[in-house]
C-alpha cells in the first residue's frame, strides 16, 4: 500500500522560517539569506518524507506567508497599488502580507481570513474589473526542479481554480464566473508548464467543494475543469479536498478526467456513505485521508484500518493519505523532553504522522494484523487507561441550569446603569488587551521558567511593565485602560497553564498566519480551575489610576478551539467545564473591584461547521451559551465586553448579538469596515469597537484615516454605541509604533466627537 502527505509544516522544527523573516524585515539579512534558509527547510521536509516511506510528496506547499498569497503573484494579479511602489519581488510581496509604508508609498495589507474551519489564516486575493489572470510566477516549478534535484520526486501542491475564485474577493461589477476563462487559460499554462518538466502528479487544492454549493457553483467548478483537464497531457492531475466531504457534487467530480481523488473520510461524514451510492472509478486513484492532519493524539490503527477496509469495498485503487496537509500539527515530539511518557505516548506530531501512514501502509497489505508488532504496541497503547477524570468537574456541568446562561438585567437597562456609572466620552477610546511584548517581558518569564529568579522577583518586574503601561495609556489619553498582559505567553497557552485538565509543551508550534505560530495546550482530562488566575494584575492596575482598567480573560470557546481537545466526550462538555472555570475568574475580578471584564471569543466562528445545517445542532447551540455561563452571575452595573478576530461574522451576527456582552470589539480594518452593514442591516444592539487600524502590519495609520473610518462607521452605528479601538491586541508590535498609532487613535476620536 502507498502513501501519500497532502502537506508539511513549513516553519521548520523550532520555527526557522520565523526568526529568519523576522530578521529579514529588520534588515539584519539579505532576501538571499531568507532564500537559503527556506530553501534548507525544504530539503530538511522533502527528506523527512522520503525517508519515512511516503511514495507521494508534496513540493510548493511551502510558502514564506501563505499559499493563497503565493497563488495571487503566480496568477499575477497583484493590486496596481502594490505594483506601484516599485519594490522588487521580495518587498512586494511582503507589502501585500503586512502592509508598507515609506518613501515608495503607504499601503495596507491584504484582508486575513480564516482558512475554512482551522486556526490558520489566509490572504484574500482581490480581483478588480481590469484584473488580467494568466501563468505569472515560477514559484512551483522552481521548487519541483529543486527537490528532483535531490533525487526527490514530488507532486507540486496548487491551490485549484475553483477555490481561487471562490475565496477571492471582488471589487467591481465582475464575478467569479466573469474570470473563469482567463483562469482556465492560466491553469492550462500551469499544467504545459508541469508537462514541459516531466512531472508524474500535480495536486489541485480545492477545498472549497466540502462547503455548501449552489448549482452556479457546481456549473462553475465542472466548466472550469473541463477546459483544463483537456490540457493535462501525460501529467496525472489530482483533484484533493479535505474539512469534509463533497456530498453537492460527488457525480461531478467522479465524472471529470482526474487521475486521482483525495477525499477526507475523517471530516467527511458522508464520504463513505457517498462511495457507497456512487462508487468509485476503476481507471482513478483514490487518496483516502485516514489519518488525522488536525489533531495531535495517536492513531488508532484499528480503527483506521476497519474504515480502510470498508473503502477498500468500493475503490480498487487506493493510497493511504492525510485527512488534510499536516500543517495544522506541531512538527515533531522529538523535541518535547517534559512530557510524561505516560502522557507522550499519545500523541502523533507531523513527523510521527509519517510514521504511521508508513506502518498502517505496510499493516493494510496483510491479512493478520496481528503479526505485526506495530499494531499490537497501537493496541496496547488504546486499551489502557490515560484519562484524569474528575468527579467533581463533571457534576457542576450536569448540574447547570437555564438560570446560569442568563444575566439577570436584560442589556438595555444594563447600558443606561452603566453609562451613568462610568461616565465615559463619546466614542471612548481603548485598546484590545495586551501591549508589546518586549525583549525584557520575554526575559522576565523566560528567567523565571528557568528558575533563574523566584516568583517574587518575577511579579515585582510584571508590576513595574504594568506601572509603565498605565501612565502611557493616561498621558496618551485612552478612556478605558489595560494591564497589558505581560504575565501572559499566550491568550490561551496562559489559561490553560493555570487550568487543571491541560498538558503543556515545549516547542509544538502550529502556524496560526505569515510566520506567526501559536502553541496550543493540549486537554489531557477534566478542566477545573484551582486558584485565581489573573486577579492579582488586574487588580494592581486598577490601583494605579481613576480610569477604568479591564480585566482580561480568554472565553471557554476559543480556549477550547485553540487547544486541541479529547476525543473522548463531546466540545460541549468541554466548553462548560472551561466556562464554569472562568465564570469562577470573572466573579473573583468584580469582588476585587474591577468594573470591566472582557472575555475574549477571538475564534468563536472558527469551529462553526462547514455546512450551515449543522452550525446550530452541532455548534451554537452550546457555544453562545457557554460563553454566556461566564458572566451570568455578575451584576449589572459590571460591563462585560468581548472581542473576535479575522473571520466573516455577517451570517451569525444575531448570534453575536445573543452572547449579551454589553460591548464587543471586531476586526474590520482589513475587512475595509464591511461588516458595520451587518450590524446595521441585522439591528445589532450590543455596543461595538470594530478596529479602525490593522495591527498585523507595522504601517502607522494617520488621524486622517482613523477619521474617515469612524466617519463611515458613524453612518450605521450609532454614535452613543460605538467604541474606538484596534482591531487585536498589540502584543507583536514594537513600541514606537504602537504609541505612534494609538495617539493618532486617541487624536482621531477627538476630532470625530467635537
Amino acid at each position: 500500500m502507498k502513501s501519500a502527505v497532502i502537506g508539511f509544516p513549513r516553519v521548520g522544527k523550532l520555527r526557522e522560517l520565523k526568526f529568519a523573516s523576522e530578521k529579514y524585515f529588520r534588515g539584519e539579512i539579505t532576501k538571499e539569506n531568507l532564500e537559503e534558509t527556506a530553501k534548507e527547510l525544504r530539503k530538511e521536509h522533502w527528506e523527512l518524507q522520503r525517508n519515512a516511506g511516503i511514495e507521494y510528496i508534496s513540493s510548493n506547499d511551502f510558502s514564506f506567508y501563505d499559499g493563497m498569497l503565493d497563488m495571487t503573484v503566480l496568477l499575477g494579479v497583484i493590486p496596481e497599488e502594490y505594483k506601484r511602489l516599485g519594490l522588487d519581488e521580495h518587498g512586494t510581496y511582503f507589502a501585500m502580507a503586512r502592509g508598507y509604508q515609506g518613501k515608495e508609498g503607504d499601503v495596507k495589507a491584504f484582508a486575513m481570513k480564516k482558512w475554512f474551519n482551522t486556526n490558520y489564516h489566509y490572504l484574500v486575493p482581490e480581483l478588480n474589473d481590469g484584473s488580467q489572470i494568466h501563468l505569472s510566477g515560477k514559484k512551483p516549478f522552481e521548487e519541483y526542479e529543486e527537490a528532483r534535484a535531490l533525487g526527490i520526486e514530488t507532486k507540486p501542491v496548487i491551490i485549484g481554480a475553483f477555490t481561487f475564485l471562490k475565496l477571492a474577493k471582488y471589487n467591481g461589477s465582475r464575478t467569479a464566473l466573469d474570470f473563469a476563462e482567463q483562469t482556465a487559460r492560466a491553469y492550462i499554462q500551469i499544467l504545459a508548464k508541469l508537462n514541459e518538466l516531466g512531472t508524474k502528479w500535480v495536486q489541485f487544492d480545492e477545498p472549497a467543494l466540502v462547503t455548501d454549493l449552489s448549482k452556479e457553483d457546481i456549473e462553475l467548478f465542472v466548466s472550469l475543469y473541463k477546459i483544463i483537464l483537456k490540457q493535462k497531457n501525460n501529467v496525472k492531475v489530482l483533484l484533493q479536498t479535505y474539512f469534509g466531504d463533497i456530498r453537492d457534487c460527488c457525480k461531478e467530480v467522479l465524472a471529470l478526467e482526474f487521475d486521482g481523488a483525495g477525499l477526507d473520510f475523517l471530516e467527511g461524514k458522508k464520504t463513505l456513505e457517498l462511495l457507497k451510492e456512487n462508487g468509485f472509478p476503476k481507471d482513478k486513484i483514490l487518496f483516502a485521508g485516514l489519518v488525522n492532519g488536525k489533531n495531535i493524539w495517536k492513531c488508532d490503527y484499528a480503527k483506521t484500518l476497519d474504515l480502510f477496509s470498508k473503502v477498500k469495498k468500493y475503490a480498487q485503487n487506493v493510497i493511504l493519505s492525510t485527512s488534510c496537509s499536516l500543517l495544522h500539527v506541531p512538527y515533531t515530539l522529538e523535541n518535547e523532553t517534559n512530557l510524561k511518557s505516560e502522557v507522550k505516548k499519545h500523541f502523533a506530531f507531523a513527523k510521527e504522522k509519517l510514521l504511521e501512514l508508513h506502518e498502517l501502509s505496510i499493516i493494510a497489505d496483510s491479512s493478520d494484523f496481528e503479526a505485526f508488532s506495530e499494531y499490537k504496541n497501537n493496541k496496547v497503547i488504546f486499551n489502557a487507561e490515560r484519562l484524569y477524570e474528575d468527579k467533581a468537574v463533571r457534576e457542576k456541568v450536569a448540574a447547570l441550569s437555564e438560570a446560569d446562561f442568563k444575566r439577570k438585567t436584560d442589556r438595555k437597562e444594563r447600558e443606561q446603569i452603566q453609562k451613568a456609572k462610568f461616565g465615559l466620552p463619546l466614542l471612548p477610546t481603548t485598546t484590545i488587551g495586551s501591549f508589546p511584548q518586549t525583549q525584557e517581558v520575554k526575559k522576565n518569564r523566560s528567567s523565571y521558567r528557568k528558575g533563574e529568579i523566584d516568583r517574587e522577583t518575577y511579579d515585582r518586574q510584571v508590576f513595574a511593565f504594568i506601572e509603565e503601561c498605565i501612565r502611557e495609556q493616561e498621558k496618551l489619553g485612552l478612556d478605558v485602560l489595560v494591564h497589558g498582559e505581560y504575565e501572559r505567553n499566550d491568550m490561551v497557552e496562559f489559561f490553560g497553564e493555570n487550568l487543571a485538565g491541560y498538558v503543556f509543551t515545549e516547542k509544538a508550534w502550529v502556524q496560526s498566519y505569515g510566520t506567526r505560530c501559536v502553541k496550543p495546550p493540549i486537554i489531557f482530562g477534566d478542566v477545573k480551575r484551582i486558584s485565581p488566575i489573573t486577579v492579582k494584575y488586574s487588580e494592581y492596575a486598577q490601583s494605579l489610576t481613576k480610569r477604568p482598567v479591564k480585566g482580561m480573560l480568554t472565553g471557554p470557546v476559543t480556549i477550547l478551539n485553540w487547544s486541541f481537545p479529547r476525543e473522548d466526550i463531546s466540545l460541549q462538555e468541554m466548553a462548560y467545564q472551561i466556562g464554569i472555570a472562568i465564570r469562577e475568574e470573572v466573579c473573583d475580578l468584580e469582588k476585587a473591584g474591577i468594573r470591566i471584564v472582557q472575555i475574549d471569543e477571538a475564534a468563536l466562528k472558527e469551529k462553526l461547521p462547514i455546512r450551515k445545517n449543522e452550525w446550530y445542532s452541532e455548534y451554537l447551540d452550546w457555544a453562545i451559551p457557554a460563553f454566556r455561563l461566564c458572566h451570568s452571575r455578575v451584576r449589572p452595573e459590571t460591563q462585560i465586553h468581548t472581542h473576535m478576530c479575522y473571520s466573516e461574522f455577517e451570517e451569525i451576527i444575531r448570534d453575536i448579538d445573543n452572547m449579551d456582552a454589553d460591548v464587543i470589539s471586531f476586526e474590520a480594518s482589513r475587512s475595509k469596515l464591511t461588516l458595520i452593514d451587518a450590524l446595521k442591516a441585522n439591528g445589532f444592539e450590543t455596543e461595538v469597537g470594530p478596529g479602525v487600524y490593522d495591527i498585523h502590519s507595522p504601517r502607522v495609520p494617520a488621524v486622517e484615516e482613523i477619521t474617515q473610518a469612524l466617519l463611515k462607521m458613524l453612518e450605521k452605528i450609532d454614535k452613543n454605541k460605538l467604541w474606538v479601538n484596534p482591531d487585536c491586541g498589540l502584543k507583536t508590535r514594537g513600541i514606537p509604533e504602537t504609541i505612534a498609532s494609538l495617539k493618532n487613535l486617541v487624536e482621531a476620536a477627538k476630532v470625530v466627537r467635537n
